[in-house]
């Protein structure tokens, strides 16, 4: 571990230059200090569960027993912040610390847990505050929002209190998520991508997607309007007249949520799942209760019979006549009209 990127770390952070001691690990009382005074700031952030007041995370100690102590601590502290270091979480965490570089291993970790702390906790201020977001701003924070009450719907978990940690809350949905695994049919959950990608392929992959995005986009903009026109249409109509503002007030709200630009990404390819490309007709009983309604069971009356069907018409043909029905003399070439002279 390199010494100089936790020094800059540290000096980011405001807890000065990195103890010239910190080299020796456990032994040093000033490396102990200096992990302490970082998970009571994490403490205070609210990086770790609720504690009781006056317990201490993670002291530095003084005397015989201070290391076994700062160990015992430091191991709890370890696991609440679900530290991703074996080495550090395992049972040789005292080996490790006394091993060369071991000592900014643990203040490396430590310092981007800190870190990380220190933007959550702005983040929730920043929202807290009146200040209005800008107008992308806020329709990426209500994308995240609506996504977020739909994954609570659909585990059906509580709505979270105002300032829970976004950690502790991805913690409940793995909880939850675990749970509910083994109650699905066996292989349920299988990806529909199984096969790793490299580079290349995740380049090509990116390239279709963009292709397979534009023409969704006009295709979509070729229909929508169509049914822009087709809405105007009824706005032509006698008995329009003094409805066309109720029927704007109708149609506005759901026209608005109508885009042509398409929110499938390759996220959705990624998480997709087997059952995906298994084709259910229009027809079953599952199908059928999301489009079932009402107006499906009304029978419609005798109607008049407007015909307009091309395979019930017949050309006209023209019928043969003869020429002398005509009154023609049934001579080819052209006809004198003229006088004729008498033969002396």
């Amino acid at each position: 571990m390199d010494g100089a990127t936790v020094a800059g770390d540290l000096l980011t952070l405001g807890y000065g230059a990195l103890p010239e001691e910190a080299s020796r690990g456990l032994a040093c009382a000033d490396f102990r200090a200096l992990c302490a005074r970082l998970a009571a700031e994490l403490t205070a952030l609210g990086a770790l569960e609720r504690q009781e007041e006056g317990t201490v995370v993670l002291g530095a100690g003084h005397g015989p027993d201070a290391e076994d102590e700062f160990l015992r601590q430091l191991a709890g502290l370890l696991r609440a912040l679900h530290c991703p270091d074996r080495a550090l979480c395992g049972g040789n965490c005292a080996a490790v610390l006394r091993e060369p570089g071991g000592g900014l291993r643990l203040l490396r970790f430590l310092c981007s847990e800190l870190q990380a702390a220190r933007l959550l906790h702005l983040r929730l201020r920043l929202d807290a505050s009146p200040v209005q977001a800008t107008g992308e701003e806020t329709k990426e924070g209500n994308g995240l929002v609506q996504e977020l009450m739909l994954t609570l719907q659909a585990l059906a978990l509580p709505r979270p209190v105002r300032g829970t940690l976004a950690s502790q809350l991805l913690r409940e949905f793995h909880d939850k998520v675990s749970e509910l695994l083994p109650s699905l049919p066996p292989e349920s959950m299988q990806p529909l991508l199984h096969s790793p990608l490299d580079t290349s392929q995740w380049e090509a992959l990116g390239s279709l997607s963009q292709s397979l995005t534009e023409q969704y986009c006009c295709r979509r903009c070729l229909l929508l309007k169509r049914l822009d026109l087709t809405t105007s249409a009824f706005h032509w109509g006698d008995r329009a007249e003094g409805k066309g503002e109720a029927m704007k007030a109708v149609l506005f709200p759901i026209r608005g949520r109508l885009t042509p630009e398409s929110d499938v990404s390759v996220a959705h390819v990624l998480a997709a799942r087997a059952d995906l490309s298994r084709l259910v007709p229009a027809t079953s009983v599952a199908a059928r209760q999301g489009t079932s309604c009402a107006i499906n069971k009304v029978i419609m009356g005798d109607v008049p019979d407007r015909g307009g069907r091309p395979d019930e018409l017949e050309a006209p043909m023209p019928a043969w006549k003869s020429r002398r029905e005509n009154g023609g003399s049934g001579k080819a070439g052209p006809q004198r009209w003229g006088r004729r002279k008498k033969k002396k």
